[in-house]
């Protein structure tokens, strides 16, 4: 689920919460709201977390270049 999925539980489930007075049998309408707002805060936490650790800061210019071994090719 994307930042976009998860932005829509958050509205949706806020609409469902706030600006409705709807009444189901069965169902609590405001607790299934709040329930997609946790989700949706949940899922972007987790996006936002995920995101920041993929992110590789590129090299400085000017900065040395570090060659590494393949430590693999000695055991195979």
């Amino acid at each position: 689920m994307g930042i976009g999925g998860c932005i829509g539980l958050i509205a949706v489930g806020a609409i469902l919460t706030f600006a409705t007075d709807w009444h189901m049998a069965g169902v609590n309408v405001d607790l299934a709201g709040l329930i997609m707002m946790a989700v949706g805060f949940i899922g972007l936490a987790a996006y936002v977390s995920i995101l920041k650790r993929r992110r590789v800061q590129p090299p400085a210019p000017g900065a040395p270049v570090v060659e590494v071994e393949d430590e693999h090719r000695y055991y195979r």
